[in-house]
């Protein structure tokens, strides 16, 4: 292992000066590229190896490029054409997956109701599943009425592992996230079978926007630092 754990956020270098962009770049002592030789060579035979994961990269890479207009015109001249919820199509149907599995929060709803209109409309078959299913009590796991979000009230559980095990059981082809709230997704991540993507996270205060308070950390979000 590195003396010095991966800091690629605080990198200081241009992107083309970086040794991970350019063979013969340029490194500061955290890097992992340099410092982790042998994490990228077991990286590459996982790709080569591991059944799908090869195609599911190659695919991913050509999504990624094909999200792009004026590519002949150079890196810098590129400019983004593609919305997140056409491409999670757009991959989908280089995947050859047809049935699509949409886990949300009950808060977005509306927003699933629209997704689930859009996906079906493109012929993909949607199994849908909001958080509060299967309608077990926060009680279940440790939550008193004072930590509820209404403490006068019974409240159901975001039951995350259930939604996994339900479009589990429906053998969905890839899963789409809608909202679920943090830890909440990560607990359906672990859970789910089927290869997942995001298509909105969500924040309650910024319109499901989370950058926007990084966007303004220097002036209306700069109490965040």
């Amino acid at each position: 292992m590195a003396t010095d754990p991966p800091r690629c956020a605080r990198c200081p270098l241009a992107p083309d000066q970086r040794l991970c962009r350019t063979e013969n770049g340029k490194a500061p002592g955290f890097c992992p590229t340099r410092n982790m030789p042998d994490l990228t060579r077991q990286s590459l035979d996982i790709y080569a190896d591991a059944p799908g994961v090869g195609e599911f990269a190659h695919q991913a890479s050509v999504q990624e490029a094909e999200g792009y207009m004026h590519r002949e015109r150079g890196y810098e001249k590129a400019r983004g054409c593609n919305t997140r919820i056409e491409e999670i199509m757009a991959f989908s149907q280089k995947m050859s997956y047809r049935r699509l599995g949409l886990a949300f929060c009950m808060g977005l709803r509306n927003e699933a109701a629209a997704v689930e209109r859009i996906f079906t409309s493109r012929g993909f078959a949607v199994v849908s599943v909001v958080c509060k299913t299967g309608g077990v009590s926060k009680e279940h796991i440790g939550i008193d009425r004072s930590r509820q979000i209404d403490p006068g009230a019974p409240e159901t559980m975001c039951n995350p592992v259930l939604q996994a095990l339900v479009l589990n059981r429906a053998e969905t082809d890839f899963n789409v996230l809608l909202g679920l709230c943090v830890g909440h997704d990560s607990l359906f991540f672990k859970y789910a079978a089927a290869p997942c993507t995001v298509l909105a996270v969500k924040d309650r205060v910024l319109g499901h926007n989370p950058l926007a308070a990084v966007y303004t950390l220097d002036s209306y979000y700069r109490s965040l630092k």
